[in-house]
């Protein structure tokens, strides 16, 4: 999947789109679908508390 036809999830309008936007700095992606663009916000929550949950086991053992 290239850039051009990859979907992204605009935080500030919460619209989903596809392609490039060289103004676009207010976007996630690429996502490879419009319902995976859909769930960014999911997504990140979840690799957020992946990732803090890491964190977690790396100081405390």
């Amino acid at each position: 999947m290239s850039d051009d036809d990859g979907w992204y999830y605009d935080v500030r309008t919460g619209q989903v789109t596809q392609g490039k936007d060289p103004n676009a700095l207010n976007r996630m992606g690429p996502y490879p679908d419009e319902e995976t663009a859909r769930r960014a916000l999911q997504i990140a929550a979840e690799r957020n508390k992946a990732a803090d949950a890491a964190d977690d086991e790396w100081q405390n053992g």
